[in-house]
């Protein structure tokens, strides 16, 4: 099995990123699946819904290419999973949304979920996404660190950032503990790896979920599920199938990182 993850960073500003990514996701894959990381150049850098709908083309484009060239799965390894819907609507290929695998398993940990990003920009996309999702019973609140996409990976190398970072991380959960979340999620992969490295991760009583082996395994079950019971994805409303002229016309010459 062979799936193709796409980072929202590049090889450059995400270098200690992947390098603690690559390990993390091959340790949680089944034995015979490989796990590609590849990028997106320039880097989502800045938390802001034009640079995500940027990253989202390009990213569109690559789950196309990604099916072409025979990978199994395809997935968005960015909790906002901008463009989910439309890549899901241009490739037979399972698409899986880190953001959205996240929230749909936080559900099976617990009652109600709360989210901690890592920038304020982000708090009113995230609940966007929580509404489109139909979790809004569940995602109970929203509340954010304070920074900029790449800014936090230096936590990966310093004790002193990363001491920083869950320092911030813990102050932005405690409130939504106190009321009565049951289970929190880091909004982001980023984060999501640096406190993954820490099994087991909690505040007070309650789980922090890594997502990122979950949409892995997410990923490796619907293969699964396509190969061995035919299990795939709907085409009709949003994932209506594109035409292929539409599909080549979208894509133009974008290339990947």
């Amino acid at each position: 099995m062979r799936i193709f993850w796409q980072s929202y960073v590049d090889d450059v500003t995400g270098v200690d990123y992947w390098s603690h990514l690559r390990p993390h996701l091959d340790s949680a894959a089944l034995s015979g699946t490989t796990v590609e990381v590849f990028g997106i150049s320039p880097p989502n850098a800045y938390a802001h819904p034009l640079v995500e709908m940027r990253c989202a083309r390009q990213m569109i484009a690559n789950a196309v290419r990604a099916e072409e060239e025979g990978y199994d799965a395809f997935v968005v390894g960015h909790f906002q999973d901008a463009g989910l819907a439309e890549a899901r609507a241009a490739v037979d290929i399972p698409v899986i949304g880190l953001g959205e695998a996240t929230l749909l398993h936080a559900c099976t940990l617990g009652a109600q979920i709360g989210v901690v990003t890592i920038n304020p920009r982000f708090i009113a996309w995230i609940r966007r996404q929580v509404l489109a999702y139909g979790l809004s019973q569940r995602v109970v609140a929203v509340r954010a660190m304070v920074f900029e996409p790449g800014q936090i990976m230096a936590a990966f190398a310093d004790s002193a950032a990363y001491a920083s970072a869950q320092a911030q991380f813990r102050a932005e959960a405690a409130p939504l503990v106190a009321e009565g979340c049951d289970v929190l999620v880091s909004g982001g992969g980023i984060p999501m790896l640096l406190f993954g490295r820490e099994p087991g991760f909690r505040v007070g009583d309650v789980p922090v979920l890594d997502g990122l082996p979950v949409a892995l395994m997410a990923a490796e079950t619907a293969v699964r599920l396509k190969r061995q019971h035919g299990v795939s994805l709907s085409r009709t409303g949003d994932y209506a199938k594109a035409p292929p002229e539409v599909i080549a016309e979208f894509i133009g010459q974008p290339s990947r990182a």
